[in-house]
């Protein structure tokens, strides 16, 4: 996942929200902090690793602490659970972590040089009893109604279809409270994870890539990612693509995990050779309106992906004529990712392109 990174502008689509129906069990369970705690250290609860990572301050987990000894209502938990039966944490990182952690005696992971900090109770007020004690300071009384304090846990898993996990995609996106809420490519990169995921990040290292994109780096909630998830989907298949453009990437996403087909190779192949080819020869290209037009780029870029016999003489010629072309730039805006809009721009793209 990208740190600090860019953050690339992109002209707003309106694209429909999918629609989705899935059979899904969900079963509310009340394990205790010592069951929840040692189900993490054993692995069978989990931090997927698409999820930020563990962003409290101990003055927040200090007063999560004392909740529980206080006897204070705490907000509840998602779980997945998935193949494995492993339960992959959908909302609740923060929480459960710093139970673990209190438990452990130590506050967060190793740094790198294997240092780790003691959990002493921190920021609570100044008349608790608690305040700067770790958990091996408490009272015995005190230390078991930690312990067997319970927290309660929606579990869900995918009944049907039984072919992928989309469900998890829209559970998570709506479910996501923690601080920053995960982007739609930052999710998929977990949902669907595979080979898929380093691959187009090895893609979008791609120097004339970032160019293309204006970018120094790589954009930090991984829209340029989502872009080459785009062009790879439409590449030699656009003439199969419906509405909405969200539920398409996510299916491409699941279809693809491996990133082992033919096409997957002719994509990877022909990637690098067309990020060269626009950036040698167009100037900031695909900004009718100072940022970037994702509709416009993908239709040129799958043009040039499916048509290697387009040389930079070409574009030069025929890349201003295309978007000055009336019905070019009216399929380049508004509903952008509606079917026969999609279709309309690639087919007019290739037509001038290919002049």
């Amino acid at each position: 996942m990208a740190k600090n990174g860019d953050e690339l502008q992109i002209l707003d689509e309106h694209d429909e929200a999918p629609y989705v129906e899935f059979e899904i069990s969900v079963s509310p369970s009340d394990p205790t902090l010592e069951n929840l705690a040692q189900k993490v250290t054993n692995g069978d609860i989990f931090v997927p690793f698409y999820q930020r990572r563990y962003v409290w301050k101990i003055e927040q987990a200090s007063k999560l602490i004392e909740s529980f000894l206080m006897g204070l209502p705490v907000p509840q938990v998602f779980f997945y659970v998935n193949d494995e039966n492993q339960l992959e944490i959908i909302d609740g990182q923060q929480r459960i972590l710093s139970i673990k952690y209190f438990f452990d005696g130590y506050f967060g992971e190793e740094d790198n040089k294997g240092r780790q900090h003691t959990f002493k109770l921190k920021g609570l007020s100044e008349r608790s009893e608690y305040n700067g004690k770790t958990f091996v300071e408490l009272s015995d009384r005190d230390k078991r109604r930690l312990k067997n304090s319970t927290l309660r846990a929606i579990n869900i898993r995918q009944l049907t279809p039984n072919d992928g996990y989309e469900s998890v995609f829209h559970i998570f996106e709506r479910l996501n409270t923690g601080g920053t809420a995960l982007k739609p490519q930052e999710i998929r990169n977990a949902v669907y994870r595979g080979d898929i995921v380093k691959e187009f990040q090895e893609l979008n290292d791609d120097p004339d890539w970032q160019s293309i994109l204006g970018l120094k780096s790589p954009d930090k909630n991984q829209k340029d990612v989502e872009l080459i998830l785009r062009l790879f989907g439409l590449f030699e298949d656009w003439e199969e693509y419906e509405k909405p453009m969200l539920g398409y990437l996510n299916r491409t996403m699941a279809a693809n995990r491996d990133f082992s087909s033919e096409k997957a190779g002719r994509f990877r192949d022909r990637f690098p050779d067309v990020t060269a080819l626009i950036n040698d020869n167009l100037e900031r290209p695909f900004r009718p309106k100072r940022v970037v037009n994702s509709a416009m780029l993908e239709a040129v870029m799958v043009v040039l992906l499916e048509n290697p016999e387009i040389d930079g003489d070409q574009l030069v010629k025929n890349y201003p004529k295309l978007i000055s072309d009336r019905l070019f730039l009216d399929f380049a805006s508004g509903a952008t990712t509606d079917t026969s809009i999609l279709k309309g721009r690639i087919a007019r793209a290739s037509q001038i392109l290919s002049e």
